[in-house]
């Protein structure tokens, strides 16, 4: 008897789509692991599999391929700092200036690393790509943060060793994860003062150890999927002539190991 390993959802596309499937086969045991899905698995499919899932690759081919501009750099996503979280933080900010209410872009854009799923490559940037580095039904908001809850967002980002900030943000903190300094433009972050984070609903509802986020004293959600997002500030490039890129600024430092 011939065995095959599936992963769950190829299974159940090659079980709905081929009805003689459903007698040839029978499940003898249901086994889990993590398996990293990336386009290595692509010479693993069994070549009878091949004809049953070749007109659904090609559909979602047609979804995945198209160019939507090129970068100058190869990004990926690390803490503290990193060029992709840094691109990523960069563009929700921009972006936020189109939400209903705001005058200008937030004062600070936050994404978490653990979000960013795949890195970009240099040269074309495909649907594709961003769909892998971004995969998650996450949408863009708008919070609005009293000065002592951004203290206490900074804390909870030094803790976690460094998250995807905004050009402007400089924190500094020890090998334990105690702030040491964090300013913003060049200035102290006033406790009475209002500010604005332009982020992830998910993040907006205290996940990833983001509690702080859950303060907002002002919420403007909207519909718009981060994936989106990236894909038309790409766009957007690409009509003016240029490419996306990145660079390290010391956003965040980590000083010395823990201790």
């Amino acid at each position: 008897m011939r065995r095959y390993v599936f992963t769950v959802s190829l299974l159940l596309t090659v079980i709905a789509a081929n009805v003689e499937a459903q007698t040839r086969y029978t499940v003898d045991a249901v086994r889990g692991k993590r398996i990293e899905v990336t386009k290595t698995l692509d010479g693993c499919i069994p070549e009878d599999i091949k004809d049953i899932i070749a007109p659904y690759k090609a559909s979602v081919d047609s979804l995945m391929c198209p160019v939507l501009g090129r970068s100058s750099m190869f990004m990926d996503a690390n803490r503290p700092e990193s060029l992709l979280s840094n691109w990523v933080a960069d563009v929700l900010r921009e972006s936020s200036a189109s939400v209903d209410g705001m005058k200008r872009p937030a004062d600070i854009g936050l994404c978490n690393i653990g979000g960013l799923r795949a890195a970009l490559s240099e040269g074309n940037v495909t649907v594709g790509d961003v769909i892998e580095v971004a995969p998650f039904e996450n949408s863009l908001c708008v919070l609005t943060l009293r000065g002592d809850a951004l203290l206490t967002l900074m804390s909870q980002i030094a803790a976690s060793g460094g998250e995807g900030v905004s050009h402007g943000v400089e924190l500094v903190a020890d090998g334990n994860g105690n702030v040491i300094s964090v300013r913003l433009n060049g200035k102290p972050i006033k406790k009475s003062k209002k500010y604005t984070i332009a982020t992830l609903n998910y993040l907006a509802e205290g996940n990833d150890g983001m509690m702080a986020l859950k303060d907002a004293v002002e919420c403007k959600n909207t519909d718009i999927m981060i994936r989106d997002v990236l894909m038309n500030f790409i766009r957007s490039q690409s009509e003016k002539g240029k490419m996306i890129g990145s660079k390290m600024e010391n956003r965040i430092i980590i000083e010395g190991g823990a201790k």
